[in-house]
């Protein structure tokens, strides 16, 4: 499967952005087109599988029955801004032949300012100083930040390590 995604051309490419080191737990963000995400995840597999090897696993935190997350709800402007949380991210690890990433899954009907944000901090790129005190780019911090705990909590309920080959290093990749 992996070889035959590859060699398609693909009308909305992938959005996917890994960390330049993959030493977990959260390594990137996936930001699908639709909320078909079975749909879409031969590209992704496609997509990264450079960077991962021949994939082997894949695990999902959360069930079909499960709504997704609203990013763009916590983007808003409230009294309470200081008091909200952050609620249940949907997270998937996907481990192949070299290496294993995890990646947050940033919900399709997410706003592409928001979702680029988001994507941006999940994988460690720098975030420039205009763009730092946005309303935007401090909500996908704490979404990042919720994301990064929830993860670390999920992976070692699961027990799978999150390491990439010593001394390998890639530059950060968005597909």
């Amino acid at each position: 499967m992996n070889r035959a995604v590859r060699t398609r051309r693909l009308a909305s490419p992938v959005r996917v952005v890994l960390a330049r080191d993959l030493a977990g737990p959260l390594d990137g963000a996936w930001w699908p087109h639709t909320a078909s995400i079975a749909d879409e995840l031969p590209e992704l597999i496609g997509a990264i599988s450079p960077r991962l090897g021949e994939i082997r696993a894949i695990s999902i935190n959360w069930s079909s029955l499960e709504g997704s997350p609203d990013l763009d709800a916590l983007n808003t402007v409230t009294r309470m801004a200081a008091t909200r949380t952050v609620g249940h991210q949907r997270l998937m690890t996907i481990s192949g032949a070299k290496a294993s990433a995890g990646l947050l899954v940033v919900p399709c009907r997410t706003s592409t300012v928001l979702a680029v944000a988001v994507m941006r901090q999940a994988s460690g790129l720098p975030v420039l100083p205009a763009d730092a005190d946005r309303r935007e780019f401090r909500t996908a911090d704490e979404i990042v930040c919720a994301a990064r705990a929830e993860c670390a909590l999920w992976f070692q309920q699961l027990g799978v390590p999150i390491r990439t080959p010593a001394g390998e290093s890639h530059p950060a990749v968005t597909v």
